[in-house]
């Protein structure tokens, strides 16, 4: 492949209209937060959901229909819009460079590099995050038992924004709030109790989240498919501003 794509090569990759994740095996965690935290980090036009709280995993994705597979993390708020009730990515951090486009570019998913591991043995499952020598995260979990299905989690809201080349305070064009949705086919769904840590870390804050209570733990092994994400909104660029740099690690001097 050249640096301009051929016709047949556009034709190829946007004939994959759907991102397949196959045999995706995650750890996750529900949890309880303090309502005023949720006020805080909810952009608008995003409003609090009743039971202030969210989810967090550690996800490992052998095989997709884009490439080899790699590792994942997330933290995500949930929070209505219009009245539906979803989940709002805080965070997404990844072990793989060309794995980064199509949530970053396209969906608007947060991502950055990390260096991600998730691991079973029997019931007993672990995953921790880490950037710039900082271990943010550390999920250690106890299977105990198992259940048919995932509680249905709605769809993912997100923001996409492209930064002002003038430097100035702002964006060049709109600031876009994105709608998508995951099918999640299930093959193995085991559920059970966690510790979880977050640490202090000045560029990946996850512990500015006050988990007062963790519901459940989960392990999950699934057949994964993105749907196409729809644009719902376009939000205020001033108000946004404050939210934007979740995106990156923002250095000042």
């Amino acid at each position: 492949m050249g640096f301009v794509k051929t016709r047949e090569e556009l034709d190829a990759y946007y004939g994959l209209a759907f991102r397949k994740f196959f045999d995706a095996e995650m750890l996750g965690v529900l949890f309880e937060t303090r309502p005023g935290i949720v006020e805080r980090l909810l952009p608008p036009p995003l409003e609090p959901a009743e039971q202030p709280g969210g989810m967090i995993f550690v996800a490992n994705y052998p095989r997709t229909n884009l490439g080899p597979g790699y590792h994942e993390g997330a933290l995500f708020l949930r929070c209505t819009y219009e009245g539906e009730v979803g989940s709002y990515c805080l965070s997404m951090p990844i072990d793989d460079e060309p794995r980064m486009h199509n949530g970053r570019d396209i969906y608007g998913f947060p991502k950055k590099l990390a260096n991600i591991r998730m691991e079973r043995s029997g019931d007993s499952v672990e995953g921790w995050i880490e950037r710039n020598g900082i271990r943010f995260v550390e999920v250690r979990a106890k299977m105990t038992g198992s259940l048919p299905e995932l509680p249905e989690l709605g769809p993912m809201f997100l923001f996409k924004a492209m930064p002002g080349a003038d430097l100035e305070p702002g964006f060049d064009g709109p600031v876009l709030l994105v709608r998508q949705k995951t099918d999640i086919e299930m093959k193995t769904l085991d559920i059970g109790t966690a510790e979880l840590v977050l640490r202090e870390s000045p560029t990946d804050p996850w512990a500015e989240i006050d988990v007062t209570n963790v519901i459940v733990a989960y392990h999950l092994v699934s057949d994964n498919t993105m749907r196409p994400g729809k644009v719902v909104a376009e939000v205020d660029p001033e108000g946004f501003l404050p939210y934007y740099f979740k995106m990156t690690d923002l250095h000042t001097g």
